[in-house]
């Protein structure tokens, strides 16, 4: 498809595979300018990010020479225990190589070069760019690697399906009324209806999508609604790390969820939690995080409670029935660097009318 809307940037997306990997400095070897925002913002999670700041010098006469000086740096200043180099638009037009620069460096650092740019359509392919090296350098299995390029293309498929890729352009939306939503939910708690909340997030905005759980079980603990979350131990390792400190938030809270997966398996989760909802057959389901991998087959006849931190994702969700859809608009940046759940505006909402 010819997407004429923005979609998620490749080169940002090996930015945060590399976080991920464990890597704790990141070297993006280009213009200054390059995946700023994102940079800044994995600053706050711990990866540090560097630039080799590339201009019209090395456009014409090649950047090696400055990516060899900030390996050099990075190392003596920063001491990492793991560097990423990623490409960008740049390095790849003027055709870089960037582990002959890592290797004429001398630096002794762990480090692995994601050859990437911004020119593909689906931002999985700077995931696969962080991946395939990760495996070479013995970081990751072949078998996790594999596993990742199942989950990687389950999710792809749900999002070009019923998701934010589904159409060339979807009109951005801050979704419905979250108060309005909020006192429908409780209506339907306090009047007894059987309901299910399950939490299907990608990875760390489950530190926010959880605080729906945690309100929804707060406004009503004797309830007749079961809890189930994709908290599984499985997973790169900072997966599993967020994975955990969620447990043990929503334990601490009274919840204790069935598990149905792990925080990168959001995306093939969907016919397994549609069985679920099509066994249990509850009045009303909240459904956190990516509502959309669940066929709509499997909620029909069901109230549908929606939240996700996508704008273009709510046209999407109303499209395949889901009653009620709620944005979290800023979740990810909220999301970044913490390691306990943290307040969602529904999820206040919901407690001020309880």
């Amino acid at each position: 498809m010819q997407y004429i809307q923005p979609r998620p940037s490749s080169i940002v997306a090996a930015l945060y595979t590399a976080r991920d990997l464990g890597c704790d400095l990141a070297i993006l070897h280009g213009p200054s300018g390059c995946s700023f925002k994102h940079a800044r913002l994995l600053e706050e999670d711990g990866l540090r990010v560097l630039t080799t700041s590339l201009g019209d010098n090395e456009f014409i006469f090649g950047g090696q020479e400055a990516l060899e000086r900030v390996l050099k740096y990075a190392e003596q200043t920063f001491s990492p225990t793991r560097i990423a180099v990623v490409g960008t638009c740049v390095s790849m037009i003027i055709g870089e190589d960037m582990e002959a620069a890592i290797r004429d460096s001398e630096i002794t650092t762990p480090t692995i070069a994601m050859d990437i740019h911004a020119g593909f359509r689906e931002n999985i392919d700077g995931v696969m760019a962080a991946l395939r090296p990760a495996a070479v350098a013995g970081w990751i299995s072949e078998e996790e690697l594999g596993r990742q390029k199942r989950l990687l293309d389950g999710a792809n498929a749900v999002e070009r399906a019923r998701g934010a890729a589904s159409k060339p352009y979807i009109q951005p939306s801050r979704g419905d009324l979250k108060h309005v939503v909020a006192g429908r939910l409780l209506e339907c708690i306090r009047s007894g209806k059987k309901g299910i909340v399950i939490l299907n997030a990608k990875k760390e905005t489950a530190y926010m999508f959880a605080d729906v759980m945690i309100a929804v079980y707060e406004s009503s603990p004797d309830a007749d609604i079961q809890y189930y979350a994709n908290l599984s131990d499985l997973g790169l390792a900072k997966v599993r790390r967020d994975a955990k400190n969620i447990r043990d938030g929503l334990k601490v809270q009274g919840i204790e969820p069935v598990m149905t997966g792990a925080l990168d398996e959001y995306g093939v989760l969907g016919n397994t939690l549609g069985e679920i909802i099509q066994d249990m057959k509850p009045d009303f389901a909240v459904i956190v995080g990516v509502p959309h991998a669940i066929p709509p087959n499997y909620t029909e006849n069901i109230e549908i409670f929606s939240v996700t931190n996508g704008p273009r994702q709510v046209e999407p969700l109303h499209d395949i029935g889901h009653q009620h859809v709620v944005v979290e608009i800023d979740l990810h940046p909220k999301t970044l660097g913490v390691h306990e759940i943290v307040a969602s505006e529904f999820g206040d909402i919901i407690r001020s009318l309880s």
